[in-house]
């Protein structure tokens, strides 16, 4: 059985170098209808909880450690039993916004995270963060990207553990390289593909952020 992908669209705050933004974060819950994972515990762990229902969680996946992806992640676990994994450079992030708590798993380029007929592969893509990564299903023909990719270019890299070079690396080399069909599902707003971003490289360069 082919696993299928919801959306959970949840409500807060993105807080860094002292600055705080309201912003609406993507939670995907990837699975079937007895056992899922989710990608980004952002803001709501009841209402991811409520989300996932009767369903089995076996991993919350942290596309990165910004507040926003990453706040209710730990409520989140104790309520499903669920283990949460994070690329251990964005450790550093990840203790602004959790310093009692360490994720349970560490993600690391190529590794395969199976649930529930989707197979996920991490893809290290750091420059939003460094430890920023994302998971590709060719089988679902689908990446979820967190804040590297999004409709229109790549994700901020104005703040702290961010890097405009870097990203621009990663997005042409891991991302833009999948085939053009490939959906690309993002930390916050609306989807795209690979084939409607992979054009626009030379005029993101040159836009320089």
């Amino acid at each position: 059985m082919t696993a299928r992908i919801e959306r959970l669209v949840t409500s807060g705050k993105f807080t860094l170098d002292g600055g705080s933004w309201d912003v609406d974060n993507n939670v995907w819950i990837v699975g079937d209808d007895s056992e899922v994972i989710v990608i980004d515990a952002a803001h709501d762990a009841e209402a991811i909880a409520r989300a996932v229902g009767d369903r089995r969680l076996t991993a919350i996946i942290c596309t990165h450690a910004h507040s926003d992806h990453i706040d209710a992640a730990p409520a989140l676990a104790d309520l499903t039993g669920a283990t949460i994994w994070l690329h251990p450079d964005d450790l550093p992030l990840w203790k602004l916004t959790h310093p009692e708590r360490e994720p349970d798993r560490h993600l690391a380029d190529g590794q395969v995270i199976e649930a529930a007929g989707a197979d996920l592969t991490v893809l290290h893509t750091p420059g939003h963060a460094p430890g920023a990564v994302c998971l590709y299903d060719p089988g679902l023909a689908t990446v979820f990207t967190g804040d590297t990719l999004f409709q229109g270019g790549p994700g901020a890299t104005g703040r702290s553990y961010s890097s405009f070079p870097t990203i621009i690396d990663s997005v042409r080399d891991r991302l833009l390289t999948l085939p053009p069909e490939t959906k690309v599902l993002t930390g916050h707003g609306d989807a795209t593909t690979i084939g409607a971003e992979a054009p626009h490289l030379g005029a993101w360069i040159a836009r320089g952020h």
